[in-house]
């Protein structure tokens, strides 16, 4: 088992829920984040004051999948969210020592579905 994060721009999360729908995965979290990477924010002037903003709008996907599918949910991300633009964003994938459907009580590989 695996849980793979990924960090998108914002205007990619309809673009990669298509794929990952094309590719079998519906199952995700999906929330709003802040963050900065290489492109490190940019200048904006407000009412005559001049500010930094170095924290960007980012989302970020949750899959936990079995080992089987992670190559497919990796492939359906970059396909989608890729611009070849600075802030493109990021995948992380780690194991996943346990998984419980609190439902049923389900645990394991059968518990992710």
């Amino acid at each position: 088992m695996k849980l793979i994060t990924a960090y998108i721009q914002p205007h990619k999360l309809k673009d990669v829920k298509e794929e990952l729908y094309k590719a079998g995965i519906h199952k995700m979290s999906v929330t709003n984040a802040l963050g900065c990477g290489e492109q490190l924010g940019y200048k904006e002037s407000y009412r005559g004051i001049k500010f930094e903003v170095n924290l960007l709008k980012k989302i970020r996907l949750e899959i936990a999948v079995n080992a089987e599918y992670v190559e497919k949910v990796v492939k359906a991300i970059t396909k989608a969210a890729k611009t070849g633009e600075i802030g493109d964003g990021k995948i992380f994938i780690v194991d996943l020592c346990e998984c419980i459907r609190i439902r049923t009580g389900e645990k394991g590989n059968d518990a992710i579905g």
